[in-house]
């Protein structure tokens, strides 16, 4: 069946014959309809690219067919052309093209007039065709673009986020926590709030690897980090690996005291833990030590100072025997 429909409405079945004669050597279906209510009835059944309609029909005339033609949606815009033997007065014309016609073809039709017409008809209609499958092409395209889209964006996330991480802890990595701790500072620095760090390095991790291999080495630290990620718990800590064996711990809002009851509890916890350590001078377990620092930014201190002082307590708690915290306040000089 052809894709290229035409309808023509007419009362008279000869008018019909007459009309189909004219038509059959285009290339196009033809259908009919003897009533207005048959022609709305097709048009339910069938897409048209132009109607060719009698005015004078019993029933429901063209003019009343044509009208609810352009009240349905699905039928609003098929150009519609009405037949008629009436001659083309004004009060004729302006009741068609109220009704919703777009021409006029006064009977006997001249075989080339309607062809001529059909022509324009068709062009228009299979240019119509054309745009809407480049509109729904170009729609696949861009339903397709917006999705790569979507996937890049998520791959972005998930690649912004392992870049973030450390492999081995699924802690921050240094890169990321130095970002934070420069953000925290200045937000401390704006509120005057104290902000405090944590610094731990598992003892004698060196001899650990040594007697029980890097495997469980990696498990010691994965187990360590789990540690301290459930020891600064809160949404605004910030817990990383900042290198080999050693972690760290931004907490915004925190004074001494409150670091150093943090500091104090993982200490219990890794020893709770009871990773076997041969190595160990501390019952044969792991063990860490841990620097403490606090501050109040002001104008004359700044970050990297912040952790040179923390890093200064983490020294001495181990050269104070290990398995302890060392705390140092890092004020303005």
């Amino acid at each position: 069946m052809n894709e290229i429909k035409i309808l023509i409405v007419d009362d008279i079945k000869e008018n019909l014959l007459s009309l189909e004669l004219l038509l059959e050597n285009d290339e196009m279906e033809i259908i009919t309809a003897s009533s207005g209510q048959e022609a709305l009835q097709k048009t339910l059944d069938h897409n048209f690219f132009l109607i060719l309609m009698d005015v004078q029909m019993p029933g429901m005339n063209g003019y009343e067919a044509a009208e609810l033609l352009r009240g349905n949606k699905r039928t609003r815009n098929i150009p519609i052309i009405f037949v008629t033997a009436n001659s083309r007065d004004e009060e004729n014309l302006f009741q068609g093209y109220e009704a919703g016609a777009v021409d006029y073809l006064v009977k006997p039709i001249a075989p080339r007039v309607l062809e001529s017409k059909i022509n324009i008809f068709k062009t228009l209609y299979l240019q119509q065709l054309e745009l809407m499958s480049k509109t729904s092409e170009l729609n696949g395209i861009i339903s397709e673009m917006e999705e790569l889209h979507q996937e890049l964006e998520e791959k972005n996330k998930q690649l912004e986020i392992l870049s973030s991480m450390d492999g081995l802890t699924g802690l921050y990595n240094r890169r990321y926590f130095d970002l934070f701790l420069e953000e925290e500072w200045n937000r401390a620095y704006r509120h005057g709030h104290p902000v405090s760090l944590v610094m731990g390095d598992i003892d004698r991790f060196k001899a650990f690897n040594d007697r029980y291999g890097h495997v469980k080495g990696d498990e010691c630290l994965e187990k360590v980090a789990s540690l301290f990620a459930n020891t600064f718990q809160r949404c605004m800590d910030k817990v990383a690996r900042y290198g080999g064996e050693e972690f760290i711990a931004l907490l915004p809002e925190t004074d001494i005291t409150s670091a150093e009851g943090l500091a104090e509890k993982l200490l219990d916890m890794v020893r709770d833990a009871r990773i076997p350590h041969k190595d160990s001078q501390h019952n044969g377990i792991v063990t860490i030590s841990l620097g403490v620092c606090t501050a109040i930014p002001s104008e004359k201190m700044n970050p990297l100072n912040f952790l040179k002082i923390v890093d200064e307590a983490l020294y001495e708690a181990k050269n104070g025997g290990r398995n302890r915290y060392s705390r140092l306040e890092y004020v303005a000089e």
